[in-house]
């Protein structure tokens, strides 16, 4: 039963920051990131999950050179 809960969440973990890179600027990247971890962690989830949209959207819109 353990086991599962842990699959479970590792799996949900991993859907929320692959979801946290949708959208087309910071703020769509970050609501997004918000409302999956919302429903994976509650509000500190919800916290995380705007944490790592804001910071994928850093990385990707960065110009290349």
């Amino acid at each position: 039963m353990r086991l599962a809960r842990i699959l479970a969440l590792t799996a949900a973990s991993a859907a929320s920051l692959s979801l946290a890179a949708c959208g087309h600027n910071v703020e769509q990247r970050a609501s997004t990131g918000a409302i999956t971890g919302a429903v994976v962690g509650g509000p500190v989830g919800a916290a995380a999950g705007a944490a790592v949209g804001t910071a994928v959207s850093k990385t990707v819109d960065k110009p290349r050179s």
